[in-house]
């Protein structure tokens, strides 16, 4: 090959290359954000179109090489590979990856992950390495599970699972609650199309969960919810679930507690100041006996909590301040109810205060968290004075603090999205510090697992 041919096969792998990496950038950002990116470099001039005009086919821009490395910034950088794991592990319902962070931390390679919001996507990858390599993307779960599809046998859809999802020792999955209808299993049964969870769970996404844990056999697991979800339809669905996991195996950690001192409902503000209690399931193969001594009652907990004044930005925007309008209705709004003796209304804290529990549908009004900027209580609320007062929404960098996805004063987890698309994320997340004493709790038993394996490659 001569030299004219090997630069044509250079320039060749060079513009696949740019556009590999433009790709897994779109993932993530849109093309107007990468574009002014760009332009943060000096002497260039690249537009949305010219970006839009190469996704299409209809242009081929050449990246320099410190345009190169400039977008590459922009990519994570793998905490975890193949050559350094200590375990494997699976993301489902993965949201923006609150789990994950503390397995990952903890030595944990993740090799599939499951979300099928595009919003919650983009976030997870802007701070996740998912290198198909290795990993595996997927949207809807169902598609792997074929859970929608009645006419499936249930060996079908387990060598579906077992082609799509790799090999693991731990599956992680946060996966939304709903209601389990018991009708017709009875007529199912006595027709043997279906038994035990595979038709007591049917069309919930917990058989997804549980078709997934029946077909690859993990050494663990951990499956996160609201608190509510023990009461959820007076007690049905959650005694469905522990049957469920008793059925598929599995030793599920503090079962033998039901009253209100449940190790398995943790209280996140040990960790962040914020109420937010979630039930957590631990579970490990019975078969395995690694289980023995595991509790949530020993959870390591931090020697301190940063209080709310520690994660506050010194300077926000204007646009995070109540519109006067707002406010009036959200003060009027208290009064009324707790003149009906309700306990409804705004959630005013100050830098001492612990918040309550950020929720999803905190973009609308920010009500359950306000922050006090000296608002006074004894003056009216139309004295244009004290209006200047009006309490503030969190940002999204504060509400990525306050989950415990920054450490209280970083902004180390980058958040692609809208503020609206950033609110429903943290809202619907998990508070990651939580996660990761969980991770640093289990991993010595899931070691033992891996320990065992290997004594037996070598026999």
């Amino acid at each position: 090959m001569n030299q004219l041919e090997l630069d044509c096969l250079q320039n060749t792998l060079d513009d696949t290359t740019d556009f590999k990496v433009l790709s897994k950038l779109l993932e993530i950002y849109d093309q107007k954000f990468l574009a002014d990116y760009l332009n943060k470099l000096p002497n260039n001039n690249w537009t949305r179109e010219t970006i839009n005009r190469w996704v299409k086919g209809k242009a081929s821009p050449k990246l320099s090489k410190i345009e190169y490395d400039h977008l590459t910034v922009l990519l994570p950088k793998p905490l975890v590979t193949p050559e350094n794991y200590d375990f494997k592990f699976i993301d489902l319902f993965a949201g923006i990856g609150g789990i994950r962070k503390g397995f990952e931390e903890q030595g944990g390679l993740c090799v599939f992950t499951s979300e099928w919001n595009k919003f919650a996507t983009r976030t997870y990858k802007a701070n996740f390495a998912c290198d198909n390599s290795f990993h595996t993307f997927n949207e809807d779960i169902r598609d792997v599970t074929l859970s929608t599809d009645t006419s499936i046998t249930e060996q079908e859809a387990y060598d579906h699972i077992n082609q799509n999802i790799a090999d693991h020792d731990l599956l992680l999955a946060g996966f939304p609650c709903q209601p389990f209808s018991l009708a017709g299993v009875s007529k199912k049964n006595s027709l043997g199309v279906k038994h035990g969870f595979e038709c007591d769970t049917q069309g919930t996404l917990f058989f997804d969960v549980a078709r997934i844990i029946a077909a690859k056999h993990p050494a663990a697991f951990v499956l996160e919810n609201v608190k509510n979800l023990k009461s959820h339809d007076r007690g049905k669905t959650f005694k469905t679930i522990m049957k469920t996991l008793d059925e598929l195996g599995y030793w599920v950690s503090d079962s033998e507690y039901t009253d209100t001192k449940d190790p398995k409902v943790i209280n996140g503000s040990n960790w962040v100041p914020q109420n937010r209690e979630r039930i957590i399931l631990v579970g490990f193969r019975k078969d395995l006996n690694i289980h023995q001594g595991f509790t949530l009652k020993d959870l390591p907990l931090p020697d301190s909590t940063p209080t709310l004044g520690d994660i506050l930005e010194a300077e926000v925007d204007d646009k995070y301040i109540l519109t006067p309008k707002l406010w009036e209705y959200l003060f009027n709004y208290a009064i009324k109810h707790r003149e009906k003796g309700n306990g409804f209304g705004f959630g005013l804290v100050g830098p001492n205060d612990r918040a309550r529990t950020l929720s999803a549908r905190y973009y609308k009004d920010g009500s359950e968290i306000l922050i006090d900027r000296g608002w006074d209580f004894n003056k009216p609320i139309t004295d244009p004075e004290n209006l200047l007062n009006r309490p503030r929404r969190l940002t999204p960098l504060e509400c990525a603090r306050l989950m415990g996805f920054n450490t209280p004063t970083g902004n180390e987890f980058k958040i692609p999205v809208s503020d609206t698309q950033a609110y429903k994320q943290f809202g619907n997340s998990v508070v990651a510090p939580l996660f990761a004493a969980i991770a640093k709790q289990m991993k010595p038993y899931i070691m033992k697992v891996r320990a065992l394996e290997e004594s037996k490659k070598v026999a």
